[in-house]
């Protein structure tokens, strides 16, 4: 594995959005040929429970940019739903 981390991704304040970004920057490693990808676990992130993002999960589709060499990806959230406030992801590279 190249990297992993967290970044926190925020839907914004009510009547919330069904779409949200976060650049995941710093990765002098990676490369256009990287591949990369993001997830949820059940955490507490914001005004959000364990519970909350146990569902969320449901609810959010992610995808990762290609990555850009020597900087990093970007992590877009998609959801047929408004969600808001913020939501942890988790992320790895290789």
């Amino acid at each position: 594995m190249g990297a992993q981390g967290t970044s926190t991704i925020d839907f914004g304040s009510w009547p919330g959005n069904n779409e949200a970004s976060i650049a995941v920057t710093g990765q002098a490693a990676i490369t256009a040929l990287s591949s990369a990808e993001a997830f949820m676990m059940s955490e507490v992130s914001g005004v959000h429970t364990v519970n909350d993002a146990k569902y969320a999960a449901l609810f959010i589709a992610l995808t990762c940019t290609v990555p850009s060499a020597g900087t990093g990806f970007t992590i877009d959230a998609r959801s047929e739903y408004k969600l808001t406030g913020t939501f942890v992801l988790r992320w790895v590279w290789n």
